[in-house]
């Protein structure tokens, strides 16, 4: 009896030690959020911007997307990368050959579908191959956005400004995400996938912009895959020192992030723009979302070391790397002693004389406002900071409604970190792009063909045109039916405004 009252007094010790560890990390993102200082906005015709947008099988969304960003910074070069796609993607940036403001590389397989890092990196050669030789690249600033975003039309003044690329000690930016259903009614959605949406558009606008806030103090801000925003004479620099920009894990923007901050470069977020982004809307993709994360982050641990002796970065960005890193492990921790805790309430339960009556009776309810604290609150609080900060026409109520259901969508993280594990230790790193809900059916993988025989006819065979280093420069013109162009919400933010003046509001 005594070395079971001892196994579960230490089982309770370390299952309070964490939820003290993780309760303290959220009210000191929270604070720090919550006095976060607006900055002010530059001259953006002083840069020169340039954004990547992969394409893998995005026929539905990029002729929408590429035709808003063009009318909205008809300034900037857009470089879409077909990556492989066979779904028509090709035939649809083919009918914008006639617009110099976008150039498109194509890859092929065996070459193609290797990730987004690789097909990041094509598109940063041809950015090299395509610009003159005395081009000056600390002035020119390359952009990633996902083929469904929608970017804020003032971002470029905002990432001008003095705390971001108007400083020359700041190398790459990330911007606010929000989720792209939020700007626009979804009849087609029932009542649960317009929560998923709203929780999501949550999750990335108060506790990830929460976490970025912590990040500005310790000088460690992370990169996103979507929204974020480097100088191109830092991407030469990590060419020439490693290869690539872009290098192989799954989460290949938090990397890109700490090679940036490992070669001396600052990095900062910029909650005065935005971009948008397609959010799921069912559960299973989202779990396999995040385990793409999360296994990214587990391959990220190698970095490690290198973080630790860096003399590039200080002791309090290590910390939080260090927490960064280490968070999915502690995860797969954790979900065990949890359980191991349920399982013993549950005996020491059942074996109360009386049932669980008498346990109630005898102090047993004391376990729930402890669990409302410890447990729910840390999550909760957040629908709170959301209605405050981004959301103000939510009602109260609905508010903590959705702080609540924060804490149940939370789990799909520890979800996710176990099939991650998994696939870690099977050895399966492939990258997998999540479908949406109008993409059609995927089709099936095309076999190489074979070289086509040399002309004999009368006509000479055209000149062959140089191109990027494994990539090919398409010019035809195929007429394609575009989308109509989607203007930008009329409530988008102007760089003055307050934080609930520049909220897009999800529909209910």
């Amino acid at each position: 009896m005594f070395a079971e009252i001892q196994s579960l007094a230490i089982l309770n010790t370390v299952a309070f030690l964490l939820c003290v560890y993780f309760c303290a990390y959220v009210l000191s993102i929270l604070v720090l959020h919550l006095r976060t200082v607006r900055a002010g906005g530059g001259d953006h015709s002083q840069l020169s911007w340039h954004i990547i947008v992969p394409c893998r099988n995005e026929a539905t969304v990029i002729a929408t997307t590429l035709r808003r960003l063009l009318h909205d910074m008809p300034d900037v070069t857009v470089w879409c990368i077909d990556d492989d796609s066979d779904d028509g993607t090709g035939a649809v940036l083919s009918s914008f050959a006639a617009d110099p403001r976008v150039q498109v590389v194509t890859r092929r397989r065996p070459d193609a579908v290797q990730g987004k890092g690789a097909a990041l990196n094509a598109a940063w050669r041809a950015i090299q191959d395509h610009l003159p030789a005395d081009t000056n690249a600390e002035s020119t600033i390359v952009g990633v956005l996902d083929a469904d975003s929608q970017l804020d039309p003032r971002c470029r003044s905002a990432l001008a400004g003095p705390r971001y690329f108007g400083s020359p000690a700041i190398a790459a930016v990330q911007v606010e995400v929000r989720m792209i259903q939020c700007s626009r009614s979804t009849p087609e959605l029932n009542r649960w996938g317009r929560l998923l949406v709203r929780l999501q558009d949550m999750e990335f606008r108060a506790p990830i912009a929460a976490m970025q806030s912590l990040r500005r103090h310790t000088r460690s801000v992370a990169m996103g895959g979507n929204g974020q925003f480097t100088r191109l004479s830092l991407l030469n620099a990590l060419g020439a020192e490693h290869g690539t920009p872009w290098h192989g894990a799954l989460l290949e923007d938090f990397e890109l992030g700490l090679h940036i901050l490992l070669h001396g470069g600052g990095t900062e977020y910029c909650a005065e723009s935005w971009v948008t982004q397609e959010a799921l809307t069912t559960v299973r993709p989202l779990i396999r979302q995040r385990t793409r994360w999360a296994q990214g982050s587990m391959q990220c641990v190698r970095y490690l070391t290198s973080v630790l002796n860096s003399r590039q970065i200080g002791n309090p960005a290590i910390m939080e790397i260090t927490h960064f890193l280490a968070a999915p492990w502690c995860q797969l921790i954790g979900t065990p002693i949890y359980l191991g805790c349920v399982g013993v309430l549950g005996w020491y339960i059942s074996r109360t004389e009386g049932g669980i009556e008498t346990w109630w009776t005898s102090g047993g309810w004391g376990l729930i406002p402890l669990v409302a604290l410890f447990g729910v609150g840390p999550f909760a609080v957040w629908g709170l900071v959301y209605r405050n900060r981004c959301e103000p026409h939510l009602s109260l109520p609905v508010a903590l409604g959705l702080g609540i259901c924060h804490w149940a969508y939370s789990y799909l993280q520890s979800v996710a970190v176990w099939v991650a594990l998994g696939r870690m230790l099977t050895a399966r790193s492939e990258w997998h792009k999540t479908a949406r809900a109008a993409d059609p059916p995927p089709a099936p993988v095309r076999p190489t063909p074979a070289p086509a025989p040399a002309a004999t006819g009368p006509h000479p065979p055209r000149p062959h045109r140089p191109t990027p280093r494994g990539a090919l420069m398409i010019r035809a013109s195929v007429p394609v039916t575009q989308p109509p162009l989607q203007s930008t919400p009329k409530n988008s933010p102007h760089l003055t405004h307050s934080n609930r003046e520049r909220a897009v509001s999800c529909a209910n």
